[in-house]
């Protein structure tokens, strides 16, 4: 099994299933908790022990797992309105998202989302009663941006945090509307790394071990986000956006550690193995030092 030059062994390695297991936990207790952010931590860290082409199509099957049991769960919380038009929107926006991964540089893209995300979440953390968005027509605008944000460079995500945010959805509605949306965008994700043969059998096997705690931890989530007052909610929200445009704007500065421009080819919808592969480098090369059993 190829490490990518990563130094550590893959998943077979003494101890390193233990590991996996507790990364995907905490990772999906973050995606239950708040409906989205799993990705800002199971990628790069599954990245230090495990190959990038092994922890991306991993955290993919977390996502289509942890998307559909809520959607079980609460599916009378999901804004079904909504979630059409953002889905339907990101569709339209992705093949404007693919001429983009081709013809602007990466770099100037993610520096300016970066800078807009903590923007923004900067001045509601300063003025958090910001007036509340009372329909969905705005929702068709931020489903096209995430679609050209998730078609060039993997990060549809943002867009849909902050259209959440806007609409000042309960943490409930919040939680279950985004898996809507990213129920059929894993999917689609999924459904490429088959097709480029990065689902493997050693992927399953690591999901399967996962599994149990995984579960366990989307449970735990869901208590916490019933418990979590509308204020609260909304505040850790706009951390969380802070902490995603300020991991952009370090992925900007270390691009000369990052793969070559011709990897950005091989961008699928939903989760980039371009974006995610450079987290891994960028979390290996800033713990270069730690050692796993």
């Amino acid at each position: 099994m190829n490490d990518l030059g990563y130094g550590w062994n893959a998943s077979t390695a003494p101890g390193n299933s233990e590991l996996i297991a507790g990364i995907v936990f905490l990772a999906t207790l973050i995606r239950s908790t708040f409906g989205f952010g799993e990705a800002l931590v199971a990628v790069p860290l599954l990245a230090l022990i495990i190959p990038v082409e092994e922890a991306v199509p991993l955290a993919t099957l977390l996502s289509v797992t942890v998307a559909t049991i809520v959607m079980i769960q609460d599916w009378r919380s999901i804004h079904f309105e909504a979630a059409r038009k953002l889905v339907v929107a990101t569709l339209l926006g992705i093949p404007l998202g693919l001429l983009l991964l081709i013809s602007l540089p990466e770099n100037g893209i993610k520096a300016a989302l970066g800078t807009i995300m903590i923007a923004f979440s900067s001045f509601c953390l300063c003025r958090p009663q910001l007036k509340e968005w009372t329909d969905d027509r705005w929702a068709g605008g931020f489903g096209f941006l995430a679609g050209i944000l998730g078609g060039a460079y993997g990060m549809n995500g943002p867009p849909l945090v902050i259209y959440g945010a806007l609409r000042r959805w309960s943490p409930q509605v919040f939680r279950a509307t985004l898996q809507g949306y990213f129920l059929p965008a894993s999917l689609l994700g999924l459904g490429g790394y088959l097709i480029a043969g990065l689902w493997t059998a050693q992927v399953s096997l690591d999901f399967a071990c996962s599994l149990p705690g995984a579960i366990v931890a989307i449970f735990c989530g869901r208590w916490i986000n019933h418990r979590l007052r509308a204020e609260h909610f909304r505040r850790y929200v706009y951390i969380g956006l802070l902490l995603l445009g300020i991991v952009l704007l370090v992925q900007c500065t270390r691009d000369s550690r990052c793969v070559p421009v011709q990897a950005r080819k091989t961008a699928f919808f939903g989760d980039s193995f371009l974006s995610a592969r450079k987290s891994g480098r960028l979390v290996h090369d800033t713990f270069s030092d730690l050692k796993f059993p």
